[in-house]
């Protein structure tokens, strides 16, 4: 009786709690006045007052469509996704910024950066274009790692504090192999590919990297440092050759040799650099600079458009953002799933207001079968309208497959690409489960390869030669979509793909891409062969509105962002593994998870 009374009372207790707990959260949002953020519009209106700044301040992730935290009043903790930067939005602000005559420069105050090159490359072009203003972009950080210096060699004025460091030593990719974890365990991976060069499975069955992948990565990493010095280069006005002796010597150890190499032009502490800052707005000490904190100022040019009336026949871009790896399904804001994406192509091929259709892919790829089933779209799409590509940090093997039907593909010097290779894993952990679990699997088949498959035996010579048919005719549809939507012959195709992977600027010598570029070019080339110059931007797919990402919220995405801000950059470790053992039919996939450093 006593552990009834106590399970039932501790039942009502629990109960209490929730309530008390959803009660404070619904109290919450009617205190914060939320009506507005639940229709994604903000409900302060934030106003640029003259001479002032725009403060672009970078400490984390940014990500290609971005997210705002509208509930940014409240704490949920876990419960909601943190606020991020996106590509587009802090392009928009900046090209906005340049024209916006409250505006007279930028701080770009950069605390730490996590984002690919070509995502780098598109806010650094838009920097370069803002200086055509006149205007001054200060930059100010206690360090600069090469990706940041990169971005911050924009800077009219670029400084450095005096206790601070920066990286100039070259780039660097680790891969990490797991063939003989496999073999302790007693577990053996069966290999299925097509592509000398479709390396993704080399983790699996060799301790080191092959001939063929040394070959490509130094190729594309090459690539990538070359356009990476040649950019520092025009804007700091010094030779890459001296930069790569400077790289090469480990010269700069020091702010102090940063700033006897010229790389910057000042070790100073912030409110050093703020004091400078005062004086080129002409204020005095004690009066206080006016940030334009770049999410709020962002949000003021929104609001002021929203004031006009857009016709309902206004004619429209659709901009899809196809983002993440590639899988069956619905997918989500960090993965493409090929239902809701290629929905997005149809709905936008459908309205008759939308003229023109650009994709934006930033993907390594997943499902072949996914993947096609996206190419499908594009190719009814195209038919119906000019279809283009835009590509960010990374479209290679599934990612350049939904590419390869557009009109035309944009690609940065920086992105990586290519990668048309195929591949399968089954995984024998008949022995790793006798032998270390003490299991045995026993089976009843109805037919002599009901079984085929399975991860609790080794497959057959006919089996393998079954499933690697499989796996070759998958190749030879990938070719032959490649190959219709470049113009080209599958035999040209086959000599470029074999999985090699490939830089833009490389990309663009063998056809693979048709233009340098980022989202703004590929937008205007869309307007051009839409025929239209008075347009509205509709981003694709919708996107839920925050109270109901709140509700919807999944367990396991919450538990991913807390394992993710304990294990910092060494949770990519754990997703590489996560995504390998939820590996679904033959893939078209990235050699690696690639992360250049």
């Amino acid at each position: 009786m006593k552990q009834f009374f106590g399970a039932f009372l501790g039942s009502i207790f629990g109960l209490i709690i929730t309530g008390v707990i959803m009660a404070l959260i619904i109290g919450g949002f009617i205190a914060a006045g939320l009506k507005g953020a639940f229709e994604g519009e903000s409900q302060k209106t934030f106003t640029v007052k003259e001479n002032s700044v725009l403060h672009l301040k970078i400490e984390g992730p940014i990500s290609e469509r971005g997210r705002d935290n509208p509930f940014e009043e409240l704490d949920f903790g876990p419960f909601m996704p943190p606020p991020v930067l996106g590509v587009r939005g802090i392009v928009k602000s900046i090209e906005e910024a340049k024209t916006d005559d409250k505006i007279k420069g930028i701080y770009l105050d950069i605390h730490y950066m996590e984002a690919g090159f070509a995502t780098i490359e598109e806010i650094r072009n838009a920097l370069i274009d803002f200086k055509k203003s006149k205007k001054f972009i200060y930059s100010y950080s206690e360090t600069y790692s090469q990706k940041s210096y990169y971005l911050a060699s924009t800077a009219t004025k670029l400084y450095l504090n005096p206790q601070g460091g920066m990286d100039l030593k070259g780039l660097s990719a680790q891969l990490m192999f797991m063939k003989n974890m496999f073999e302790k365990l007693g577990i053996e991976m069966q290999i299925f590919r097509h592509g000398k060069f479709k390396s993704a499975i080399e983790p699996f069955m060799l301790d080191k990297m092959s001939e063929a992948n040394r070959m490509q990565t130094e190729i594309f990493m090459g690539s990538i440092w070359n356009s990476m010095l040649e950019g520092i280069s025009k804007e700091r006005g010094m030779s890459v050759e001296k930069l790569n002796e400077l790289a090469n010597n480990l010269t700069i150890d020091s702010p102090e040799s940063a700033l006897n190499a010229k790389l910057v032009d000042g070790i100073l502490y912030e409110d050093e650099v703020m004091s400078l800052l005062k004086k080129d707005l002409k204020l005095s000490e004690k009066d206080k600079i006016a940030f334009a904190e770049i999410g709020k100022y962002q949000k003021s040019f929104k609001d002021s458009r929203k004031d006009k009336k857009i016709h309902s026949k206004q004619p429209k871009i659709a901009l899809i953002y196809a983002v993440g790896a590639i899988s069956s399904g619905e997918g989500d804001e960090e993965n493409i799933g090929s239902e809701s994406i290629a929905k997005a192509i149809k709905d936008a091929r459908l309205d008759s207001t939308v003229k023109a259709i650009v994709l934006r892919v930033n993907s390594p790829g997943g499902s072949a079968l996914a993947s096609d089933v996206i190419w499908r779209e594009m190719t009814l799409a195209k038919k119906a309208k000019p279809t283009i590509v835009s590509m960010g940090d990374v479209a290679a093997s599934g990612g350049y497959y939904i590419s390869c039907a557009a009109d035309r593909i944009f690609a940065q010097p920086n992105t990586i690409t290519g990668s048309i290779g195929v591949f399968g894993v089954l995984p024998n952990m008949q022995k790793a489960f006798a032998d270390k679990l003490g299991i045995n699997i026993d089976t009843v088949n109805t037919n002599k390869h009901s079984d085929v498959g399975t991860p609790f035996r080794k497959v057959s010579e006919n089996e393998y030669a079954y499933i690697q048919n499989s796996v070759e005719k998958v190749y030879e549809t990938f070719i032959s979509r490649v190959a219709e939507g470049r113009k080209t012959t599958t035999a040209m195709v086959d000599s470029i793909g074999q999985g090699r992977v490939w830089s833009g600027v490389d990309a663009l010598k063998i056809n693979l891409v048709d233009e340098l570029g980022g989202t703004n070019e590929a937008i205007a080339y869309a307007a051009k062969m839409a025929k239209i110059s008075d347009y509205k931007i509709e981003e694709m797919p919708k996107r839920k509105d925050p109270f109901s990402m709140f509700l919807n919220n999944k367990e396991d995405e919450m538990e991913a962002r807390l394992i993710k801000k304990n294990l910092g950059a060494q949770y990519q470790f754990l997703d590489y593994v996560k995504t390998i053992v939820n590996l679904k039919g033959v893939q078209a996939r990235l050699p690696y998870e690639l992360n250049i450093n």
